[in-house]
């Protein structure tokens, strides 16, 4: 009796996507039926804003074959704000890693290390549109700035 083998190949369909914000991304979907299923669930959200409002943009078909090797590199059309959006993403990941997370004490502590209550360092964390008009009334520095869900967990 012989041995067969099977080898399952694992094709992915790749999409341009933007949402309603002009921020553009690719997702990865095991067909178009999975990525209608879980737009429609409001699963597919842009990796910059959180925004579940998505639109599939026109591009070339491309598949991704996992380990199989493309036959020559092919060059990538990017949108003109691509640079930007890499910009400011490396930024927010700078912030994330060299602040200490306050969450929903930020406006306190923020005051705390103003008025010397407590030691001086960077931090993130939320307040409202109002505590941050306060702060900032205050003249206490501070940065509104939206931080993508998928930046908030543990990186993969």
């Amino acid at each position: 009796m012989g041995i067969g083998l099977a080898f399952i190949i694992n094709a992915m369909k790749v999409l341009n996507l933007q949402c309603s914000h002009t921020h553009s991304f690719e997702g990865w979907f095991a067909s178009e039926d999975e990525f209608q299923s879980q737009l429609a669930r409001g699963l597919v959200e842009c990796p910059l804003c959180s925004d579940n409002q998505v639109t599939k943009m026109l591009s070339a078909p491309r598949l991704n074959l996992g380990a199989v090797e493309p036959a020559a590199k092919q060059d990538v059309v990017s949108m003109p704000d691509a640079s930007l959006q890499a910009a400011w993403m490396k930024m927010v990941r700078h912030v994330m890693a060299n602040t200490d997370d306050v969450g929903e004490r930020f406006a306190e502590e923020a005051r705390r290390i103003h008025y010397g209550e407590t030691e001086e360092r960077s931090i993130r964390g939320q307040a409202s549109r109002e505590e941050t008009e306060a702060l900032i009334e205050e003249g206490i520095g501070v940065l509104p700035l939206p931080i993508p869900d998928a930046l908030k967990g543990p990186l993969q």
